[in-house]
């Protein structure tokens, strides 16, 4: 087999986006090395020399996965909340919308446990996740609560877009104001964080779970 020239760099993003195409069309466990390699039209020592393993090559796809969302989920902090919200929903939607190969095939699940793919999640959430967080909690939120709030709405942003690219049934705006609407629903129910004078939490105005619910069942009747 004689693979065309490529320059190394080249070459190993060429393994990446077959990798990521196989990985999209197939679980994990039943993608062969070698055929990855025949795809590409490589041979299996070639591809090898790249990634020593299966485990190797599906990471890796993973990290520059990570961090093409990160080079574009990065909203200018000087923007008000709900325009750096906007911003980094529509950065995420056009990440999915330009590498769909590669999105549905990092959110199969594979490895989800393994230490190296951690990692990267860990890393992802700290950069998208902890700029939110510091945010909401300098406003005044609890910290604790609003951890879990961000880091759950940032799995369904995610969840939402995989599904999205994968059947596109919806409108790409109507999974932007779906995105938004979730996020206040998850954080909207947050409470401020205690003071010396308030030290039990208030309870939220039963009112604003119905019309954040009343939102929502908005979008869904478009949809």
């Amino acid at each position: 087999m004689t693979a065309r020239r490529l320059q190394p760099q080249q070459r190993r993003e060429q393994l990446l986006d077959t990798g990521a195409a196989m990985f999209a069309e197939k679980p994990y466990k039943d993608v062969f090395v070698e055929e990855i390699a025949t795809r590409a039209g490589v041979s299996r020592a070639l591809m090898y020399h790249y990634f020593p393993s299966k485990r190797d090559l599906y990471v890796a796809i993973f990290k520059r996965a990570s961090h093409r969302l990160l080079s574009r989920a990065n909203p200018d902090p000087r923007l008000p909340l709900a325009e750096q919200l906007a911003d980094g929903i529509e950065a995420h939607i056009q990440y999915f919308a330009d590498h769909p190969f590669e999105a549905v095939a990092i959110n199969r699940g594979a490895f989800s446990d393994d230490p190296a793919i951690q990692v990267i999640i860990t890393e992802e959430l700290n950069v998208i996740g902890q700029r939110l967080i510091d945010k909401l909690v300098a406003g005044g939120r609890r910290r604790d609560v609003t951890e879990i709030a961000v880091e759950g709405w940032l799995a369904f942003v995610r969840s939402a877009c995989v599904k999205w690219v994968q059947s596109q049934k919806i409108t790409r705006a109507d999974l932007a104001e779906m995105c938004l609407r979730a996020f206040d629903c998850a954080l909207g129910y947050v409470a401020p964080a205690p003071t010396a004078e308030d030290v039990y939490q208030q309870t939220p105005e039963p009112s604003s779970f119905w019309q954040c619910r009343r939102g929502v069942s908005d979008v869904l009747v478009r949809l």
